[in-house]
């Protein structure tokens, strides 16, 4: 497996990481533990070093199988996890929480999931606009120092917060959303994050599974699927979408590859500091999606990929309303 730095951070992980959230939480019922565990073990053998969690994923629930599954191999990987929301008693979102005495509480107990002394990349999860960004990145600031954290992320925020935040303690990496289907952040955060050294972590590198081509109008999903209240999953957009995923399949003939890696090859062609995480709960979109690292794209191939792709309007926006307001602040 190829790797990648994450920035000016110095922190080096595998070209593709694995986003762990739909093992637990989001696309429908929690799976197996073991077989998720048995899935985590596949992908360190396979040269994956980056994980991705939070414990607003289950919640709780997938930092403690992150925690068991990875404890043989601590010393190799490099596991990413998220501060920012509060729960109730029913385990369900209550707002946001960065507060500094909150960012610490979270950092302890996710340190006790984890089953390690030391988070290596510790993201705000979305901005919250109670607490000045600044006494955020103070917070975090202060678990480096003492040996709690090693490196300050951030999620979804827009280029002043990720400047502000900069300046106080330096964010090795921001994850955001970034696919062919979803480009926006090339109108400024990445050029926020090159001139300030920041690595990108696209998560939804697949447009949410949907440029795999393993879903189309008649797809059902569980009720339990976050994709549901997506206004880009509707069934009528799931229809008018798919003449972007049949242009990825004509590419992907052409380069012997599947829709999936000519989607991520072409995400790693972007810039050298981008690492996906694309997620899965099955060995062989795993195996599939770590080929990826081996699918060449040219300059040439990059801009045709690009030219045919915005000839295709994109049908429904990302998020429901009020979820798009917590994103980009």
């Amino acid at each position: 497996m190829k790797t990648r730095k994450l920035g000016n951070s110095g922190l080096d992980v595998s070209a593709l990481g694995l986003g762990c959230m739909g093992m637990s939480y989001g696309y429908g019922p929690a799976h197996d533990k073991q077989e998720m565990i048995k899935l985590i073990h596949a992908a360190v053998e396979k040269g994956v070093t980056f994980f991705d969690t939070a414990e607003a994923y289950g919640p709780y629930t997938n930092e403690e199988l992150l925690g068991e599954a990875l404890a043989p191999f601590r010393e190799q990987v490099v596991i990413a996890t998220k501060f920012g929301f509060k729960f109730n008693s029913e385990g369900g979102q209550a707002g946001m929480d960065s507060r500094p005495e909150h960012i610490r509480a979270v950092a302890e107990a996710a340190l006790s999931r984890l089953k390690t002394d030391v988070i290596d990349l510790f993201y705000q999860h979305r901005v919250d606009p109670n607490v000045p960004i600044e006494d955020v990145a103070g917070a975090v600031k202060d678990l480096i120092r003492e040996g709690k954290v090693k490196h300050f992320g951030l999620s979804e925020a827009g280029a002043q917060t990720i400047r502000q935040a900069h300046a106080v303690q330096p964010v090795a990496a921001l994850q955001s959303e970034y696919s062919l289907w979803w480009r926006e952040p090339e109108q400024e955060i990445i050029p926020t994050l090159e001139e300030l050294g920041i690595g990108f972590v696209p998560f939804s590198p697949l447009g949410k599974g949907f440029l795999t081509g393993a879903i189309n109008e008649n797809t059902k999903f569980d009720r339990t699927d976050f994709r549901n209240i997506v206004p880009r999953f509707t069934e009528e957009n799931r229809k008018a979408n798919q003449k972007l995923v049949d242009l990825l399949g004509e590419i992907a003939k052409q380069k012997e590859a599947t829709p999936a890696q000519v989607a991520l090859a072409w995400l790693l062609a972007q810039k050298p500091w981008i690492v996906p995480i694309p997620g899965t709960t099955k060995l062989h979109r795993l195996e599939e999606n770590l080929g990826a690292v081996e699918v060449s794209l040219s300059a040439e191939d990059v801009n045709e990929i690009d030219s045919a792709f915005a000839a295709i309007p994109v049908q429904g926006a990302r998020y429901p309303e009020h979820l798009q307001k917590r994103v980009g602040r």
